[in-house]
């Protein structure tokens, strides 16, 4: 009973997280600022998702399998970030106009 609540209260605020970070995605028109809302999702929102989820599932070989696709997505995320990033500041002739710092 307790594990459900928590399992729920869990997928809740990740749930709220990936909400919140979607908001700002099209909230904010600069495709850096867009990015930095995107990395909510990527932490935050699935951390607390999978692990409400592996309170629900119970523990077992399911749940070793999210915490792969975890670590892997935690591994991939920031280096697409990067990338993305990186092509933009190269890429734009504009960027002075939304950066104080090169």
């Amino acid at each position: 009973m307790i594990l459900n609540i928590i399992a729920a209260v869990l997928i809740s605020i990740g749930t709220l997280c990936c909400v919140v970070s979607l908001i700002g995605i099209y909230k904010f028109d600069y495709v850096l600022t867009r990015i930095h809302a995107a990395a909510i999702i990527d932490t935050l929102g699935t951390l607390c998702i999978f692990l409400g989820v592996i309170l629900l599932k119970g523990f077992g070989w399911g749940s070793v399998k999210i915490l792969l696709i975890l670590a892997f997505q935690w591994i991939t995320s920031p280096v697409s970030t990067h990338r993305i990033s990186r092509v933009e500041v190269i890429t734009n002739p504009y960027f002075d106009e939304h950066c104080e710092v090169k």
